[in-house]
């Protein structure tokens, strides 16, 4: 499969920093997509945890024709709009935060946040207050601050010199408690669940540590909820999972139902020293995605449809917790909500285009890890359809 593509006349004309599959899709319905040849996909990926709400979602679709038919598709962060101020208030009715920044991307929002935290700092601290600390295992973009907390060194190489003082340490108290220096530090980042980095959930202890450490010495947690927020865990934010709150939140991939778009909920405090003309963006929070997002957190925030979530989660703990005591080339399984890795024997790309032959979608997150993704609106029946496939791919 990897000649074919190398090969399509399509990958000439798009830049080549995706390795894209062979199939084209043509349509989606509920949580499967389907070729040129009709074929479908059963998507366990949700296009990298965006699609919360699958395929066809009526809401979505009734929202973007009333807002095309209104002509008002962008006016600029210069006006107001109803759309962004409603989604602004949900968001901040429905979390810790007082106010609320949109942008574009998971990349803007965590670059933002850093932006913000440096701000915060000055004001609070000193002008020595800048330093952004990362752990070991993350994930948080590819523009040059966000990538240079991130810890893949292939990512990073070709790019170099990245962003200055943002450093990567690992997931251990005692170097933390060194590194999380109140005078020189501004803030901590930390994704609750690490996706990229093989789908590991922080410690509980891990995280109250890093709570009290940066109450304590005046330095700022933000947690990245990009691909694990907005429902995935079962909960609407999924700092409500680890019993700790944070100062800052950004968040991104679901929140618009496919639309690009990203956000940062702010603490009071930070809040309180962001001034006019601080960050800015052309595009975030438009009247399109703000409507597409006012419709999706709602949806998202029903209790009923948090409550099935993690119903599915314990029982699709124990049912991948089967395929590892049957299966000898599953080494682990980790995750919650619909978030899930797969620690497998062969590589886990020739698991993921294995399921493509089967008409299964599903990613990886390294060389021998599998991530499951769903629909957030996937039903027990599918569910157990994909596992089943994924176990016969196994082997």
């Amino acid at each position: 499969m990897t000649d074919t593509l190398t090969q399509s006349p399509a990958s000439r004309d798009i830049l080549g920093t995706y390795k894209r599959a062979p199939m084209r899709f043509v349509r989606g319905s509920g949580v499967e997509l389907f070729d040129e040849d009709n074929k479908a996909y059963l998507d366990l990926a949700s296009g990298i945890a965006v699609n919360a709400l699958g395929y066809g979602d009526a809401g979505i679709a009734k929202t973007i024709e009333s807002v095309v038919s209104s002509g008002l598709i962008h006016v600029s962060n210069l006006y107001r709009t109803e759309a962004g101020e409603t989604l602004a208030k949900f968001l901040v009715d429905n979390s810790f935060a007082s106010q609320v920044f949109f942008c574009n991307s998971g990349a803007e929002a965590n670059e933002g946040a850093f932006k913000f935290a440096r701000r915060w700092g000055r004001a609070v601290g000193s002008d020595a207050k800048t330093g952004i600390i990362a752990l070991r295992g993350s994930f948080h973009g590819r523009l040059f601050a966000s990538l240079a907390a991130t810890d893949r060194p292939s990512y990073r190489a070709p790019f170099r010199p990245l962003a200055g003082g943002v450093s990567i340490c690992e997931r251990d108290e005692a170097e933390l408690d060194v590194a999380l220096d109140g005078e020189s530090v501004a803030a901590v980042i930390v994704e609750p669940v690490q996706g990229e980095g093989g789908v590991r959930v922080i410690e509980p202890q891990l995280m109250s540590f890093l709570r009290r450490v940066t109450e304590e010495r005046g330095i700022a947690l933000i947690f990245d909820e990009i691909q694990c927020g907005l429902g995935r865990l079962g909960t609407f934010m999924a700092y409500e999972r680890t019993g700790v709150t944070p100062d800052m939140v950004t968040m991104a991939k679901p929140l618009a139902g496919g639309l690009p778009m990203g956000a940062i909920l702010v603490a009071q405090e930070i809040a309180d020293t962001i001034k006019p003309g601080d960050h800015g963006t052309t595009f975030g929070g438009g009247p399109l995605v703000a409507s597409v997002a006012n419709h999706v957190v709602q949806r998202i925030a029903e209790p009923a449809f948090l409550q099935a979530i993690r119903e599915n989660s314990e029982w699709m703990s124990e049912r991948l917790s089967s395929i590892v005591r049957k299966s000898y080339r599953v080494r682990a399984v980790r995750g919650m909500g619909y978030m899930w890795g797969i620690d497998v024997v062969d590589p886990a790309s020739e698991v993921v285009q294995r399921g493509w032959d089967e008409g299964l979608l599903v990613i990886t997150a390294g060389d021998h890890t599998l991530r499951l993704l769903p629909p957030l609106v996937i039903e027990r029946s599918d569910l157990e359809r994909g596992l089943s496939i994924l176990e016969r791919i196994i082997g």
